[in-house]
């Protein structure tokens, strides 16, 4: 096996590790993003049914 065989086969392999953390720590983010804008959604939810009565 050449060199230019082992360049070929790295490609195939995917995403380097780093790529993958980097890319899983952005969806781990927003998804913290999300749960965060839910919690503040559901918090003035209840302040506004609160003042309601």
């Amino acid at each position: 096996m050449n060199e230019n065989d082992k360049q070929n086969n790295d490609a195939a392999d995917g995403p380097q590790p780093s790529e993958m953390h980097r890319r899983q720590r952005g969806k781990n983010i927003a998804l913290g993003l999300v749960l965060f804008g839910l919690v503040v959604l559901f918090y003035v939810v209840a302040i506004v049914k609160m003042g309601i009565r």
